[in-house]
């Protein structure tokens, strides 16, 4: 007999159900009235996140196309509409009544479209599940999303057939892939793209076999491999860039959240909380390894990633957007990503040119002369922001108010090289829960064809590297050995950084 608990629930969920009310949504592009996918944050009135039948949900959202029927109980909800940092953000609340049905179109402006621009979008770090994919990157305008579907702990395609085409094309200019991998154990995590099928990661130990290792057989197994270091603070970090096995760095990475921050370095070098406090910490010592890694010499452009399926983030909330100009093609986003014509956001959108040049350029010089670099910005945001920033070796060469800038029509001050260096611009938002910014790909200077190599950076590597080949300690001399070869090669490496430093 069925206990009267559980027929108590089943009446009143009939009654909730028969009382509910109905409301259809309807989300529309403004300018072309056309159906469009969009995300949307709806909340009842105790601030809980509302799901919306079947539609594909994450944490606190769901995303539809065109339009959707919500089913809700009686009361007042509140919601946000968005499709990715070049729409507005439409926002409102309504009431359901019992056994309403009531419609709503909301329109979407987009104030800025990057594609335009030469500009495409992409995230590098997607959880989410394979049948999803398409609408979740329609709702977000995202173009490219290689989707990870192989890690340490779960391997699908051990049960079933590989993908005969590993790249899917749709809405003419939107790419996805179903396998990228991702190794993450107790130097940190790797992610891979451009492999026709997984590494055999499955089982590895925490220490054992070496992420190089595994650095080693995809480069063997793939001409077109892609290797990102999803964040720098990670411990295997230096060992990492000594390897000159990988293509970029998450800057823009999934301890940045929509809401807030994960203000934590897990697994990796945790930062010093009274130089880098607060709620923008953890995102400051991100950027300042990143500085220290240019000023050492080694040129890897910054990338970005979101980690929806894993963190709360939507897909493509951390982006980085490739400058293709008309030539959008899967190889092509790949390979201007590697040359560094690169931006990485979670908010603001920036399009650079210094001296005419896109992020990546090199700009060469002889002793004796000076370079003169002129820099023009297009910026469009939602967030409000203060200051746009030239970073010139590590350090804020320049910090424009927004009022100047726009008074000066989209330019920034000359930044003056007398010696070998770099640049990038960054750009800041102001919010209380979490960091939002945008960051340039570098710009290099080089007299006589020398980089600029830092002592006091390649120092900073350098004693990371000593520090982290201390903490491996396996109990089998063989493995220990193994393992070991790849941190005291890394240990050579940076020593020979600092002993080749430019004077300072």
């Amino acid at each position: 007999m069925m206990r009267a608990a559980a027929v108590f629930a089943i009446f009143w969920f009939c009654i909730a159900t028969l009382s509910a009310g109905e409301l259809e949504i309807k989300a529309v592009d403004r300018d072309s009235g056309e159906p469009i996918a969009v995300r949307m944050h709806l909340k009842d009135e105790r601030g809980r996140p509302v799901e919306a039948g079947k539609a594909p949900f994450w944490k606190d959202h769901f995303v539809f196309e065109g339009q959707i029927t919500l089913k809700l109980r009686p009361g007042r909800y509140s919601f946000e509409v968005e499709r990715g940092p070049e729409y507005r953000v439409r926002t409102g609340y309504f009431t359901i009544e019992r056994t309403s049905k009531d419609a709503k179109t909301v329109d979407m402006p987009r104030f800025v479209n990057m594609a335009e621009e030469g500009w495409w979008s992409g995230d590098l770090h997607v959880h989410r599940p394979s049948e999803d994919i398409e609408l979740l990157m329609k709702a977000e305008d995202l173009h490219v999303a290689p989707l990870i579907t192989w890690w340490n702990d779960r391997n699908p395609w051990d049960e079933r057939e590989l993908p005969k085409d590993l790249v899917t094309r749709f809405d003419d200019d939107r790419f996805y892939s179903l396998m990228a991998g991702e190794d993450e154990r107790g130097g940190g995590a790797l992610l891979y793209f451009g492999l026709d099928r997984p590494l055999p990661i499955a089982g590895a130990e925490r220490e054992f076999p070496s992420s190089a290792e595994f650095l080693r057989q995809a480069h063997r197994q793939a001409p077109d491999l892609h290797v990102d270091i999803e964040k720098p603070f990670w411990w295997d970090f230096p060992m990492w860039i000594a390897s000159e096995m990988c293509d970029s760095i998450g800057v823009c990475h999934n301890h940045l959240l929509r809401e807030g921050v994960l203000d934590n370095e897990a697994w990796g070098r945790p930062r010093d909380g009274v130089l880098y406090p607060g709620v923008p910490g953890n995102a400051r010592w991100t950027q300042a390894i990143y500085f220290h890694l240019l000023s050492a010499g080694v040129r890897l452009p910054p990338s970005a990633g979101s980690a929806s399926g894993v963190l709360p983030n939507p897909v493509g909330y951390n982006r980085v957007y490739v400058h293709c100009g008309d030539e959008f093609t899967w190889d092509a986003w790949w390979s201007n990503l590697r040359a560094g014509r690169v931006i990485v956001t979670n908010g603001p959108l920036l399009r650079p040119l210094v001296n005419g040049r896109l992020p990546g350029h090199v700009f060469h010089a002889s002793a004796g002369q000076t370079v003169e670099l002129e820099t023009a910005v297009s910026l469009s945001t939602r967030d409000k922001i203060e200051y746009l920033e030239i970073i010139q070796n590590g350090n804020v060469a320049e910090s424009v108010r927004l009022d100047d800038y726009v008074q000066a029509g989209g330019k920034l001050p000359t930044v003056k090289f007398t010696e070998s260096g770099w640049m990038l611009i960054r750009a800041v938002a102001n919010h209380e829960k979490t960091y939002r910014f945008a960051l340039t790909g570098p710009y290099y200077v080089e007299f006589d064809s020398q980089p600029r190599i830092s002592k006091e950076s390649a120092q900073f590597f350098l004693d990371w590297a000593n520090e982290r080949a201390g903490q491996i300690r396996l109990d089998d001399p063989e493995k220990q050995r193994q393992v070991m070869q790849f941190h005291n090669a890394a240990v050579r490496f940076w020593q020979e950084r600092v002993e080749s430093a430019n004077p300072e």
